[in-house]
């Protein structure tokens, strides 16, 4: 009876964990306190929604050279790169977040500093990235 409430379990959370895969973001250089995840859904018109947070993101007017934002981009299944938005760190633990949508499944996340939020292609320095 245990072993099968025990596989029961298993199954349910492998389930779960399959509908919202977890992004981590990989230890930064250049910030190295900074850390955080991505949330991946599946929305009913097939989009994902992507829920982005970082915490202990120090101010980027405070990196060297000083840059003014943070943008998060998305590598996409082609190789392309699309901007999901601009990140503002606040508050004692500096942390920020995105909610976002996407037509594709995103492969890999970055994050960048910005010397301006209106550019199309990343241009600076990648701060974190989900990439191994």
């Amino acid at each position: 009876m245990k072993t099968i409430r025990t596989i029961t379990l298993l199954g349910l959370i492998l389930t779960i964990n399959a509908c919202t895969p977890k992004m981590t973001f990989t230890t930064s250089s250049v910030v190295p306190a900074a850390a955080g995840t991505i949330n991946v859904k599946k929305d009913k018109n097939e989009n994902y929604t992507l829920d982005v947070r970082v915490q202990n993101l120090a101010e980027s007017q405070k990196l060297t050279p000083a840059k003014d934002t943070y943008l998060v981009w998305m590598k996409q299944n082609d190789n392309s790169v699309k901007k999901l938005g601009q990140l503002h760190p606040s508050g004692k633990a500096l942390t920020a977040t995105l909610t976002t949508a996407a037509v594709a499944k995103p492969q890999a996340v970055f994050i960048t500093a910005e010397d301006n939020a209106d550019i199309l292609y990343p241009a600076g320095q990648t701060i974190l990235t989900t990439e191994k």
